[in-house]
């Protein structure tokens, strides 16, 4: 009985730390669920992803409703990633249902990287001072500006969403790794609202791969609903946070996020060959 309590007490915790770096920085959290399923809980590779995708939803529900009222997000933009990202992620599924452990692991490990080393660049493109302060996002943005929401930037963001709906499906994360470096520099919105807007986006594509994985019965319920009690508040106060945090610190944040992520999914996949 006390193992249980600790175990609860521990998945509240861990779901509310990555709840408030999903509504902070835009991701849905699976960056750090997958391992610390495959760890702290035991899973094989395959129930880690299915059970991370699973909790992404809420996560993302929470801080996508928070960004809405806080208006740090293009919701528009954010319904047409997701739409395009809810077409292929059964497909990343599917995939991820015929790969072995250490291929999920080592894509996810070696896209996340990259996604962290893409960051790092755009972060140091910000200039320091009150432009960074003020959430401008440098290199000629103009997110502080009318946001345009045409056709064309509409098809651009649907195919992002296309490539992190795959990505999504195949590793169990939400997406957001991808969605938010290609947001910035592809549509050059700053980061606080392609965080957002990338939030909008985990939350609609993330649905069809959950519904995929449930009809297969890989996910485990008990260990989702627990983390996800944990990080649906904490999406809630990371939502709340990104006003204060200027842009430039946003881009490092995120970036430091994904490499931490990368690490532990190394570390994950060495201690189950071991």
């Amino acid at each position: 009985m006390e193992a249980v309590a600790v175990m609860a007490a521990a998945s509240l915790a861990v779901g509310f730390v990555v709840g408030v770096l999903s509504g902070l920085l835009g991701v849905g959290g699976g960056m750090f669920l997958v391992p610390i399923f495959k760890l702290g809980y035991l899973m094989d590779s395959l129930m880690c992803t299915a059970t991370s995708l699973f909790t992404i939803i809420p996560t993302s529900i929470s801080g996508a409703v928070s960004r809405i009222r806080n208006r740090t997000c293009v919701p528009k933009l954010g319904i047409a990633a997701g739409l395009g990202g809810a077409v292929t992620s059964p497909l990343g599924v599917w995939l991820a249902t015929q790969s072995p452990d250490w291929a999920i692991m080592g894509a996810a490990a070696l896209v996340i990287a990259y996604s962290a080393t893409t960051m790092f660049r755009k972060a140091l493109a910000v200039p320091k001072g009150p432009a960074s302060q003020k959430g401008g996002a440098g290199e000629g943005s103009s997110a502080d500006g009318p946001i345009d929401v045409g056709r064309r930037q509409l098809l651009l963001f649907a195919g992002i969403g296309l490539v992190a709906g795959l990505a999504s499906g195949y590793v169990g994360v939400g997406g957001g790794f991808i969605m938010v470096p290609m947001m910035i520099s592809l549509a050059h919105l700053s980061m606080r609202y392609t965080s957002g807007t990338s939030l909008i986006a985990v939350m609609i594509l993330a649905v069809p791969g959950v519904v995929t994985q449930a009809v297969l019965g890989n996910i485990n319920w008990i260990a989702g609903i627990a983390v996800a009690c944990g990080s649906v508040p904490g999406a809630m106060l990371g939502a709340r946070l990104v006003p204060k945090v200027p842009e430039r610190q946003l881009r490092f944040l995120f970036a430091g996020f994904l490499l931490v992520a990368a690490v532990m999914l190394v570390v994950n996949q060495f201690a189950a060959v071991a």
